[in-house]
Parts: C-alpha cells; structure tokens; sequence
C-alpha cells in the first residue's frame, strides 16, 4: 500500500482561484498549467500515485512539486534560478540564418 504524503495540502480561496486560473490558461507554458493541476488535486486529498497516473507524470515529480507548495506556498510553484553562466545572446538572437 502506497504511503500517504506528509505534505497536506490546505487552499486558502484566494491560491485556490489563482491555481485554477493557472490550470485552465492555455497560453500558460506548460510546466505551469502542470503543476497548478498538480496541487489542485494534491488539495482534494489524491495521494501521489493517483495525481500521477491521472497526469501521466512520474510520481517523484508530483511529490516534489507538492512538497514545495507546502514549504513555500504560490511562490514555491516557479522555477529556481539556476548556476552558470548568463546567456550572451538573447532568444530572439539565437534563431541562426
């Protein structure tokens, strides 16, 4: 039998609106509309296992996207900046010909 998370997640109404409107943006990029779903269902008490088989995701990366929701809140839900070094050129500029 799968272990519960220890991670429980609790909306206020305000996050529960925000992740919605996240979930349902079609513009959004997809890691976003992936991991709002992610603690939209957390919060209706589906374990890990169940998010990601109704997700088709890795049950390692619904544990991590739900326990940093739970440390950090909304804020927890966008990327870390990562080590090296900044890129020279910008994305517009990379495309070639």
């Amino acid at each position: 039998m799968p272990k519960s998370s220890p991670y429980s997640i609790d909306l206020t109404q305000s996050e529960k609106t925000k992740l919605e409107a996240m979930a349902q943006k079609y513009t959004a990029p997809y890691f976003s509309v992936i991991r709002a779903k992610i603690v939209l269902l957390a919060a209706k008490g589906l374990s890990n296992d169940k998010i990601g088989a109704r997700l088709d995701l890795p049950r390692q990366i619904v544990s991590k996207w739900r326990k940093r929701f739970f440390e950090k809140r909304l804020a927890g839900l966008s990327d870390k900046s990562r080590p090296g070094r900044p890129a020279r050129f910008s994305p517009q500029n990379r495309g070639g010909s």
